[in-house]
């Protein structure tokens, strides 16, 4: 993956009850973002009676970022962030949609509007989860933030297949190392989240 390829950065800030960072990826075996496969986002409503509530929506993940019920804002103000790095371990446990990388002690926070959220792991997803112009790009990185309230910030990062990105290539042989095994956990040392 390419800095250069970085395509979008967008924040997505999603205010839901404290459950919102287990259940965003709960357990991804059963689903697809492949729009006409049977376990694709316009079957995910039936697939699981807990996912119900996705038959009942319409701008649920995931979106087209350009769509025109999507709605930017600059009430945001500036991303103010301040990460540290922390020891880190690898997790493959989403099956082939995603790998995560959770910091074991404070790895820092950012500020949105006053609110503190502080990171708490970060995961990619390939290909996408979310598309720009119905295009579906390669990889997906989020960053996942929670408030002391329980509100949850997403960063996401779309990248394209290109050069070398510099953070991915640090963690390029724990990726290896996991990848192969599900439900698989690897200690990576110190991981510096401003990368």
């Amino acid at each position: 993956m390419d800095n250069k390829s970085f395509l979008f950065f967008a924040l997505f800030l999603i205010f839901c009850v404290p459950l919102a960072l287990s259940q965003e990826v709960e357990d991804e075996q059963e689903f697809s973002y492949d729009v006409n496969s049977p376990n694709g986002p316009n079957h995910w409503g039936e697939l699981n009676p807990e996912w119900s509530t996705c038959n009942n929506g319409d701008m649920q993940s995931p979106i087209d970022l350009t769509h025109k019920r999507v709605q930017t804002t600059s009430k945001l103000g500036r991303l103010d962030r301040d990460y540290k790095p922390a020891n880190a371990t690898l997790i493959n446990q989403r099956h082939h949609h995603d790998m995560m990388l959770t910091w074991t002690r404070e790895a820092g926070h950012i500020h949105i509007n006053g609110t503190e959220y502080q990171l708490n792991q970060a995961h990619w997803h390939t290909p996408t989860e979310h598309t720009i112009n119905g295009r579906r790009f390669n990889l997906e990185l989020h960053l996942v933030h929670k408030s002391i309230d329980a509100k949850v910030a997403v960063l996401g990062i779309l990248y394209q297949i290109g050069r070398p990105d510099s953070f991915l290539a640090t963690m390029k042989r724990y990726l290896k190392t996991v990848s192969s095994t599900r439900d698989v956990e690897k200690g990576v040392g110190i991981i510096d989240p401003r990368q």
